[in-house]
């Protein structure tokens, strides 16, 4: 008689936290159908500290408060701040669960007026709300304050299409104006804007995960037989868990968001949760690819607990691609290409580790040390199948384990050796650990970058900026087809700017107004406005290639694009200058004209060429 697995206790947490998923009915996405579950199940909400609660309730203690727009994308947790708002000052429970769309509170002597959603008024609804609010933000009404809810697309929509009065025109263009400037408030208007999106998604992510794994719903978990005996969950939440053995995972993770946010790409506050939520439960063979404790001994009895690896799940891995690819997150994330770009290093430790005596040590650190979602016999198997050239079959499923093991040591490989073992070559962005930690984190933390990384960005822009295959790194050359500065081809040498600063010129590279993200800076001694040049991980990654080799318009043509567009703003600012330093020139009178030459080296230098006009 087969031996039957053991049963698996129950858990209405696990249960809970799977619905924080990407499953068909994302219930958890909505703030008021997590408190409804929360009451029935009589269960510890998922608290994390948030970046704006404790500001937002000093200004509606403060004397002289002000009205609030909360703004950013879906998921962002709009709606959470204006219930916390609501039940902090008094508020009822039972009140805002009701299909209100708009919540009046006494505030002392004044009225809290709260719209839950902005967007889900009536035109005729907006018509009226909206003049009233103008007269609040201009002071006109210091009875009434706001707290308002509202997607940033629909909140300038709503403003444009309702607007009236001189006044409030006013307003539309004071929020426009904060919006666009990234702005949190505006003399002579009593508003203050947040915008959501601005929240870092890395930090965020920290203390969700926090939140997640150190939640009092695990402790049904000690109950459970399978908690020691091969639980993909418990395993994941172990390998999550912030010890010194465990920390890498988090770390490069968190680096992955990071990343992420500096590439101009946001992550709401839902999506992150749905990260966690995933990475913890996902299986592919599960319903709803996310498990629950009932199908925990099948897996561990059909021993596939290798396919609820999380360094799998994080990319989505156990999801149709169709969900996979609708999911913004995962989306995201599987655009550093992590599992399908390789390494000569880490595949041949993988593949040929186990028979070559001068990687087996490697081998064994790196593969057959982690038994779980390393080295199982499966994978021993599918190894020595596609070693000895077996089915075609076989070929194509141990490919699919490499990939998964290229995930895995890409979340598991120590800090102190991500050099050596060009760890982020499994990435598209070969340059992004530098761009995160010799470019970025230097800039935060007050010090300049070092000399080659500089000198290679300006390298590259020359090779953009003239076409040609110059290795000048010490100046910024700026040249011309004559008369057309976009040329693909530019060799008439028209001025350069030394990276050092000399006569009120340079090239740097600094943080913008917010101290957060890198910007390439040309500096011009014309007295005009520095011409800034905003550095994306992508921009990064383009100037670095192009530095090192590739041509400029073959690796990106939008970034190509982005840089020429850039080359064009220096050269209005040059014009400007030499328009205040010159005087124009009798006809009659030589034009000096110099062409760029290209020595052996690769160093370029103007050569003039004398032009006569004669009347």
């Amino acid at each position: 008689m087969t031996p039957q697995p053991l049963p698996c206790s129950q858990s209405d947490w696990i249960g809970f936290l799977r619905h924080y998923g990407p499953i068909p009915r994302n219930d958890n996405m909505y703030d008021e159908v997590i408190q409804r579950t929360l009451r029935r199940k009589k269960m510890a909400p998922i608290a994390f500290e948030t970046e704006y609660l404790n500001e937002l309730l000093d200004n509606f203690r403060s004397i002289s408060p002000k009205s609030v727009i909360l703004t950013g994308t879906a998921g962002d947790g709009k709606t959470y701040y204006c219930r916390e708002i609501w039940e902090y000052f008094g508020g009822s429970v039972e009140d805002w669960q009701q299909d209100i769309k708009i919540h009046q509170l006494a505030l002392g002597e004044r009225q809290l007026v709260v719209v839950k959603d902005l967007s889900e008024l009536t035109l005729e609804e907006k018509r009226s709300l909206l003049p009233k609010i103008a007269t609040a933000i201009t002071g006109e009404d210091t009875a009434t304050l706001y707290l308002i809810a509202a997607n940033d697309g629909q909140l300038v929509e709503a403003w444009a299409e309702t607007a009236q009065t001189e006044k409030f025109e006013a307003v539309r263009q004071a929020i426009e104006d904060l919006l666009v400037g990234d702005l949190r408030e505006k003399d002579g208007f009593q508003m203050k804007l947040y915008n959501l999106s601005r929240q870092s998604a890395a930090v965020l992510f920290t203390r969700i995960l926090d939140a997640v794994l150190n939640h009092p719903g695990w402790r049904t978990c000690d109950q459970c037989a399978y908690q020691n005996q091969g639980c993909p969950i418990w395993q994941n939440k172990q390998r999550l868990e912030g010890t010194e053995a465990n920390r890498t995972t988090r770390a490069r993770l968190t680096d992955l968001l990071e990343l992420c946010e500096l590439n101009q790409t946001h992550l709401p506050v839902r999506q992150l949760l749905l990260l966690v939520a995933n990475t913890l439960l996902g299986h592919p063979e599960a319903k709803d690819k996310l498990l629950n404790c009932r199908q925990i001994p099948g897996v561990v009895y059909a021993k596939t607990t290798s396919l609820a690896s999380l360094y799998r799940n994080i990319f989505g891995e156990n999801l149709p691609e169709r969900r996979r690819e609708s999911t913004e997150v995962f989306k995201v994330l599987r655009g550093f290409g992590i599992g399908a770009e390789t390494s000569n290093q880490i595949d041949n430790i993988l593949i040929f580790g186990a028979d070559d005596p001068e990687i087996q040590p490697l081998y064994e650190e790196l593969v057959l040390a982690d038994s779980f979602y390393g080295a199982d016999l499966n994978y021993q198997a599918q190894q020595r199948s596609y070693l000895e050239g077996d089915a075609a079959k076989g070929r194509e499923e141990f490919l699919g384990v490499l990939q998964a093991q290229r995930q895995r040591l890409f979340f598991t490989i120590a800090g102190d050796r991500t050099k050596d073992m060009k760890l982020w070559d499994l990435t598209v962005f070969h340059y992004a650990g530098e761009y995160l930690n010799d470019l970025c984190r230097v800039l935060q933390a007050g010090k300049k970058i070092s000399k080659p990384i500089a000198s290679r960005l300006v390298r590259g822009l020359n090779r953009i900026f003239t076409g040609l295959l110059v290795s000048n790194q010490d100046e910024l050359i700026l040249a011309t087809s004559g008369s057309y500065s976009q040329a693909r081809i530019s060799r008439v040498y028209e001025e350069s700017i030394s990276v050092a600063r000399k006569r009120g010129e340079s090239v740097s590279v600094e943080l913008d107004k917010n101290g957060k993200r890198p910007s390439l800076v040309v500096h011009l001694a014309s007295g005009g406005e520095p011409i800034s040049f905003n550095l994306t991980l992508t921009r990064y990654e383009y100037l670095s290639r192009v530095a090192e080799g590739v041509l400029p318009s073959s690796f990106s043509q939008e970034c190509y694009e982005d840089v020429l567009a850039f080359k064009t703003q220096v050269f209005k600012q040059l014009a400007i200058r030499q328009s205040l330093e010159t005087e124009n020139e009798d006809a009659e009178e030589a034009m000096n004209i110099r062409l760029l030459e290209v020595s052996n080296a690769g160093i370029a230098s103007g050569r003039s060429l004398e032009v006569y006009f004669c009347a």
